[in-house]
């Protein structure tokens, strides 16, 4: 897919995706720039996060809830948090042979993301889930 013509508000989205280190949501991003963008709505928000995506300028997570998205697009390990909706970048190395392992079945890997599910350490392992 070609990149889409230039646009205010989709670069102001990809910055304030990019300023994040909490891989925001659609309404995370909406919420922040709503004030400053009084003309925005959710589904612009949506809309350019997904284009955005689709260009490859962001990483789009499936968490199981509300998709987030990240600016850091090099293959990396995600933790989502079951409990209170937290995503935290894990140092766990891309693993190359699990891309091999999958072409062994006959398909054509292109890349893989690992993302682990589970109670992160600020939750202290309550059983509250999203």
């Amino acid at each position: 897919m070609r990149p889409q013509r230039y646009s205010v508000r989709r670069e102001r989205i990809y910055e304030a995706v990019a300023a994040s280190c909490e891989h925001p949501s659609a309404e995370m991003i909406y919420n922040q720039l709503k004030t400053e963008l009084p003309q925005l709505s959710l589904g612009t928000v949506y809309r350019n996060l997904n284009q955005l995506a689709e260009e490859g300028r962001l990483s789009r997570l499936d968490c199981g809830s509300a998709d987030r998205f990240d600016a850091t697009v090099a293959p990396h390990t995600h933790f989502c948090c079951t409990a209170c909706g937290r995503v935290l970048d894990l140092p766990v190395p891309y693993d190359p042979v699990l891309d091999r392992e999958a072409e062994r079945w006959g398909c054509q890997v292109k890349g893989h993301s690992l993302t682990f599910l589970g109670i992160c350490s600020g939750c202290g392992g309550k059983n509250t889930v999203l």
